[in-house]
């Protein structure tokens, strides 16, 4: 495969795992963290960390409206719940074995 081929194939991959995410508000970034070991803020900043290696300067809340869709401070407001006392015990697990 050409690597051109394979990098806008890796391209059309990340925007549909973006455009899922922006879909699916109902999955919080602890239940991400929880399952995955990554969430929408880790995606956000190696957005911002890929873009910083090729000379672009994106900053933070840039990145994050890329994966939000929106400022993150209005994802926040209308879609982040209180975490559950099982969700923080479980991220309190997960990140002891980081």
């Amino acid at each position: 495969m050409k690597e051109s081929t394979r990098t806008e194939l890796e391209a059309a991959a990340f925007r549909r795992l973006v455009q899922h995410l922006q879909e699916r508000t109902d999955v919080q970034n602890i239940d991400l963290m929880n399952l995955a070991g990554f969430c929408r803020n880790c995606l956000s900043r190696w957005y911002q960390e890929a873009a910083s290696e090729q000379g672009v300067d994106i900053d933070k809340d840039s990145a994050r409206d890329i994966v939000y869709g929106m400022p993150y401070e209005q994802w926040k407001a209308t879609y982040q719940t209180e975490a559950s006392d099982a969700q923080q015990t479980a991220f309190s697990k997960q990140a002891k074995h980081d």
